[in-house]
């Protein structure tokens, strides 16, 4: 009895020490905390989206989908051979350039009229605490090593996928100012950030960066939360104008009315990125399908449309490619230009570009 009461007691300790470790960051708290309360997207506790937004659809239950998980996955979630990239040299890159550098999934890289963004880079090869459970399958071309001196690093929420530990931590002398969502800041400062150089921001709230650089901080339809305890952090979508340039970085969000109003107050837009994968009729509020995204694109007036949420984890029961084959074909169909770069290959804002259908040569 001793003994079984000894090993119990160590394993709750263990748990507790993996729970406070600091990669699953703090939760919001003292004054971040009172404003968080005070915004009018909080109730009850925590965030909300603008519509009812439950985590699974109706009727479904978080053991069957476990189920379809460890079960059902399709045997094409990963491919077989390794995806191929391409490698640009960020730092040799002319100020005169507007590109953007796509890392896979979420992650990437833009320069416009000479300042740098960069927007949610995971570079740790995980999309979890437990690295096992969702090694990347794309393995990362880039580190933080290959990445310059950032004018503005841009969190769109606090999901392993989006906020990695490790990266914005070897990131951190080369970021001169983040821009995130409110309460998400809470974990850059635990994590050591100077939170002079960070600002979190709700819905509907404008940033100016300065010489007619501004971000517009806009919704999205989605939760946030690094560990079992939800949307105490806020989520959300952005609004990038240069002085050139008018880019809406989509983060993660389920389809929703708000993308034709963002369109018809900030669009039409030069190109929106938006997620296109580790979708599911199961959790259809929270992800769009591909015909949605590309509908999205639609309601925000994009002239050029570059999918992402792809193309590097499995988080999603279907097929690796099917996400880029059903985007492609709904793009085709309603005539929006679709933007498909390998990972890492360099992406010319300003002229036409063509790009190789590369998926189809994979297994």
């Amino acid at each position: 009895m001793t003994t079984t009461l000894i090993i119990l007691a160590l394993l709750i300790a263990g748990v507790a020490a993996f729970f406070n470790s600091p990669q699953f960051g703090k939760l919001p708290s003292g004054e971040r905390l009172e404003r968080i309360k005070r915004s009018p997207h909080y109730r009850d506790g925590e965030f909300q989206n603008l519509s009812h937004t439950p985590s699974l659809k109706e009727g479904v239950s978080m053991v069957r989908v476990l189920y379809e998980f460890f079960f059902n996955k399709s045997k094409r979630s990963r491919p077989k051979q390794p995806l191929p990239s391409q490698k640009t040299n960020l730092h040799d890159l002319s100020p005169e350039e507007n590109v953007l550098v796509w890392f896979g999934h979420s992650s990437y890289f833009i320069q416009a009229d000479g300042k740098k963004f960069l927007v949610d880079p995971v570079f740790s090869g995980s999309a979890s605490p437990v690295s096992f459970t969702t090694k990347a399958y794309a393995g990362d071309a880039y580190s933080a090593d290959d990445i310059p001196e950032v004018d503005c690093l841009i969190i769109t929420h606090d999901h392993w996928d989006h906020l990695d530990y490790d990266t914005v931590l070897k990131l951190k002398p080369k970021v001169k100012r983040v821009v995130t969502s409110l309460g998400t800041a809470q974990h850059l400062e635990h994590w050591g950030y100077d939170m002079a150089t960070v600002s979190e921001h709700d819905w509907n709230e404008s940033v100016s960066l300065g010489n007619d650089f501004t971000i517009y901080t806009t919704p999205a339809r989605h939760f946030a939360g690094r560990t079992f305890t939800r949307n105490k952090s806020l989520w959300m979508s952005f609004v990038l104008q240069t002085p050139t340039l008018k880019i809406f970085l989509g983060g993660d969000s389920g389809y929703d009315f708000f993308f034709k109003e963002i369109g018809v107050k900030y669009g039409p837009f030069d190109l929106a990125l938006l997620e296109c994968g580790q979708y599911n009729e199961y959790w259809q509020y929270i992800h769009m399908m591909p015909e949605q995204t590309v509908q999205a694109a639609k309601d925000l007036g994009a002239k050029k449309l570059l999918p992402v949420h792809w193309a590097k984890f499995s988080l999603g029961l279907h097929d690796w490619d099917e996400p880029i084959k059903r985007v492609s074909a709904a793009a085709e169909k309603e005539e929006i230009p679709l933007l498909t770069p390998m990972i890492g290959q360099k992406v010319t804002l300003n002229n036409e570009q063509r790009f190789e259908k590369w998926w189809e040569l994979l297994q």
